[in-house]
């Protein structure tokens, strides 16, 4: 063990800028890694998140004698790829860049720092490659005109995709629609011709996109119920987390220039951009400024001053005249509304629980406990059953009390809770596009106001 302490100042290899030469220095990330760790390891705020301190906490004190810098390659390995991104630890941290501390300390992103590099060295698996393109998924699954989804409840399949694909075979994997969003826009002639026009574009997110179009139907007639126009656009590609999450900045790249190409040119022309599933918005609005290639900054930056999630928009303009809040029924009762973790980074408020709370009857009960599946981790074979362990306590809070209706934000999470929980939330467009029509919930209220 060393007797020199190891300072919690940034060392010369601090950067979160993959377009600097020093962000792929492995000799200038290990210093970054010694140092969080050491940190880490002597503040202990972030135990609970997730499996990457308690890992980390027990290899130094019970394998190294306290000494950070006696963890091995693959034993920090082991530490970051406990991580799945929910930047929790981030958002509760008190060292980081955002409270302009001068440790300058961003877990989340040291990790991909690591995942980038080890990936740029290594490669990337077939598994990655599959789960970092689910635009593809979903094409594929559609020309297999339903067998896909079919084949996704067949025990040997299921099997052999965990053998080859490392894709748990318990997973509850979300159905692929027969058609796309874009499809059902384009058919009912709300696929933007040119800029202009549009207080709105929606940027649907690939899982609306390929598995439940459903949901920006109902963002789609909210909206419009408050009198916004709306303009879909055509071309839309993943917003890039599922191929970040592994380290493939390139892959990142050339769907984050696809997006920032189709939607830059309605962000000039004076609309928002409301994206449906708040890891996308925080993809859009936090992430593409600091990791698209440098010609595309200026872009991603004016895109992610246009960024919102539907519910804070909606909330943006309550005291508007054209705010609607005829609701012709309402679930009633209690509800429980899950927060998704990638929501609170963009520290945008809780505004679905605000808005749930104008429909008559109803008492929220807000959860902020995450619920574990974060991306693709909770579909892997490593990460299906840590998954269902963290989100123990966002189960739990659902239930308790009961709840007429569950909501959350985040459609993955809601697949999470369908399988772990046994009750499928609602997004909060769906709630509010139901409690517009009469027959949407066994409520009617009594005078068609809010």
């Amino acid at each position: 063990m060393s007797d020199e302490n190891i300072s919690y100042q940034p060392t010369d290899g601090l950067c979160y800028d993959p377009s600097e030469a020093l962000y792929w220095d492995k000799a200038a990330l290990h210093k970054e890694v010694e140092r969080a760790f050491e940190i880490c390891h002597g503040c202990r705020m972030c135990f609970k998140y997730c499996d990457s301190f308690p890992t980390l906490f027990d290899l130094i004190d019970n394998t190294h004698g306290g000494d950070v810098r006696g963890l091995t390659e693959a034993e920090t390995d082991r530490v970051m790829d406990d991580c799945f991104q929910c930047k929790l630890c981030e958002v509760q941290c008190p060292y980081t860049p955002r409270d302009d501390h001068a440790f300058q300390l961003d877990f989340p992103k040291l990790v991909h720092r690591h995942k980038a590099v080890r990936g740029r060295e290594q490669g990337f698996s077939l598994r990655d490659r599959v789960l970092g393109d689910p635009d593809a998924a979903g094409a594929f699954a559609r020309a297999s005109f339903g067998l896909a989804n079919t084949m996704n409840r067949v025990s040997l399949h299921r099997w052999f995709m965990e053998q080859v694909l490392g894709i748990h075979r318990d997973k509850l994997l979300p159905d692929f629609a027969s058609t796309t969003f874009e499809k059902w826009a384009k058919t009912m002639g709300k696929l933007a011709d040119a800029p202009g026009g549009a207080e709105v574009v929606l940027f649907q997110t690939c899982y609306v996109q390929n598995n439940e179009p459903q949901i920006g139907r109902d963002t789609v007639e909210v909206l419009e119920k408050n009198g916004v126009a709306v303009a879909c656009v055509a071309g839309l590609a993943c917003c890039g987390m599922p191929r970040w999450e592994h380290g493939d900045l390139e892959g990142l790249r050339a769907q984050a220039k696809r997006n920032l190409e189709r939607l830059l040119p309605h962000v000039e022309a004076g609309a928002k951009v409301v994206a449906i599933n708040p890891t996308c918005s925080m993809m859009l609005r936090r992430e593409y400024p600091e990791l698209v290639a440098e010609e595309d900054r200026e872009a991603a930056r004016k895109l992610a001053e246009a960024v919102r999630d539907p519910s804070e928009f909606l909330w943006s303009i309550r005291k508007e005249e054209r705010f609607n809040t005829d609701f012709k029924s309402s679930p009633g009762g209690p509800v429980a509304y899950h927060v998704p973790c990638h929501l609170r980074t963009q520290a945008v408020g809780f505004r679905a629980n605000n808005l749930l709370k104008k429909l008559p009857g109803v008492q929220t009960t807000v959860v902020q406990e995450c619920c574990g599946h974060d991306g693709t981790y909770a579909m892997t074979t490593e990460g299906f059953e840590p998954s269902a362990r963290i989100g123990e306590k966002a189960f739990s809070a659902m239930k308790s009390p009961e709840a007429r209706v569950w909501v959350t934000d985040c459609p993955l999470a809601a697949v999470q809770f369908e399988q772990h929980a046994g009750v499928k939330p609602m997004h909060p467009m769906t709630v509010l596009a139901r409690a517009y029509r009469v027959d949407g919930f066994p409520t009617s209220t009594a005078d068609g106001s809010g």
